[in-house]
């Protein structure tokens, strides 16, 4: 396993990097105040990351973006646009920004960068972050935060010592529906928790499938060398890994819990104060080492807190239609279990809450009588804007969310071996009855591609 870098060694190595990243220097990035504006730029701003870098720069200036693919696409992964020059449609919101393929050069270029939003898919997420932060930006992370469990554990200690804003894209957190009902799991609500289950309808993209033969050409907008980035290297084939269908393979993305479980398992872990788990299993099909599995239950065994009935807590992940057992919730007639959501159940009640929907209190086959609780919005992307500008905290900065993707990236770990029961520690961040495993924390980056307190 790669050495623990501080932010001091990473800065040193970083200078003999080479080619593969751009000379670091000191932290660059202005004394900003709540009268200012922050001077920000995308690294990957199609699907997603036009939603990100949008929702981020109200009322503040984007001055370079940042994409593998220059016919890259508009918000919601709709056609792209037709413009002469590429990124036609970053191009047309922000025609003054400097606009790059390669988000290293990006970076060194960037000296009047205060601040970067990461929407890539999963495997670039901790490189550009880490690179990032080293240069004194602030980083708006989409989730997971990152790929392995060792990446997770240096970007939450290297974010520390940079002292930048950090937010990850778990925006719910921030949403009404989640707030509300850790409110009511703290405040007692259902008295204390016996056991909590979370899911999803994910994958809505292929799964479980082979490496595929042959190789095609990729469209001369795309550049996919950088697209790989520390990825092993393979043969592009159109519409096989992008965009979106990379979440389905085990060298890119983190699968359906990867995808959902940083949104779905979020108010289980922080409504309960969990900290790591020291069990993990996985009753899913094997995975065939290219992709994840078409579905997986994945359990874990949580040390109890004062909000827990017992001494231990068990959490339980099911995506690929899977579900818990609909009686667990005591529903009233008519009513079901949602496609994605999450269920505890209580001493005194249970509570159920949807994705994205507000919470509800069940028993006995009733709906519970309960003064839930009123609370005011609250906008994930300018909580980390103002935050930049010295006014106010992130609620998922990088100490909290890289404790949470370690969580779910355990449970992905697990799925490569299924039915061996995991004894995780977390402090030498190693499986202690299993060293197979334990070569599923950390990954090697393709040649040429080191990442200074990463590699």
């Amino acid at each position: 396993m790669p050495k623990r870098t501080t932010r001091r060694t990473f800065i040193r190595h970083a200078a003999v990097a080479g080619a593969a990243l751009p000379v670091i220097a000191p932290p660059l990035a202005r004394a900003a105040s709540p009268n200012s504006k922050l001077n920000l730029a995308g690294i990957g701003v199609g699907g997603k990351g036009w939603g990100d870098i949008n929702s981020t720069a109200t009322q503040q200036n984007v001055v370079a973006f940042c994409d593998v693919d220059k016919g890259a696409m508009s918000r919601g992964g709709g056609k792209p646009r037709k413009a002469k020059g590429g990124y036609p449609v970053a191009a047309e919101q922000w025609p003054k920004a400097r606009r790059y393929q390669d988000w290293r050069k990006l970076l060194d270029e960037g000296r009047d960068i205060d601040a970067v939003t990461v929407s890539t898919p999963d495997h670039m997420h901790a490189p550009i972050s880490m690179t990032a932060m080293s240069l004194g930006k602030h980083v708006y992370c989409q989730k997971p935060l990152t790929h392995t469990v060792y990446e997770a554990r240096q970007m939450q200690t290297l974010a520390a010592e940079s002292k930048v804003v950090t937010q990850m894209g778990n925006q719910h957190h921030s949403g009404l529906g989640y707030r509300m009902l850790v409110q009511i799991i703290r405040d007692g609500g259902i008295g204390k928790v016996r056991e909590a289950h979370a899911w999803s309808n994910r994958p809505i993209w292929p799964q479980g499938m082979g490496r595929p033969d042959g190789m095609g050409t990729p469209p001369d907008t795309f550049d996919w060398d950088r697209w790989l980035g520390v990825a092993p290297e393979r043969p592009y084939k159109r519409g096989v890994y992008c965009p979106f269908v990379w979440r389905g393979w085990l060298d890119f993305g983190t699968g359906a819990q990867g995808d959902m479980a940083c949104h779905i398992m979020d108010p289980v872990f922080w409504s309960l104060n969990l900290t790591a788990p020291r069990l993990i299993w996985s009753e899913s099909p094997t995975p065939n080492n290219q992709s994840y599995p078409k579905w997986s239950t994945i359990r874990y065994e949580f040390p109890g807190t004062p909000l827990t009935k017992d001494s231990t807590i068990p959490v339980t992940w099911y995506d690929g239609g899977r579900k818990p057992d609909a009686a667990l919730a005591e529903l009233p007639k008519g009513l079901s279990l949602p496609s994605n959501g999450s269920l505890f159940i209580g001493e005194k009640a249970n509570l159920l809450c949807p994705h994205g929907g507000a919470p509800r209190l069940y028993a006995k086959g009733v709906a519970v009588k309960y003064d839930y609780p009123k609370l005011d919005k609250n906008n994930h992307y300018m909580q980390w804007t103002m935050a930049c500008l010295g006014e106010g905290k992130t609620s998922s900065p990088f100490s909290y969310a890289g404790r949470l993707t370690e969580m779910v990236l355990l449970g992905n770990i697990a799925m490569r071996l299924p039915q061996a029961k995991l004894q995780w520690n977390s402090a030498d961040l190693r499986f202690t009855n299993a060293p197979e495993a334990n070569q599923y924390i950390t990954k090697e980056y393709r040649k040429g591609w080191d990442i200074p307190g990463l590699t």
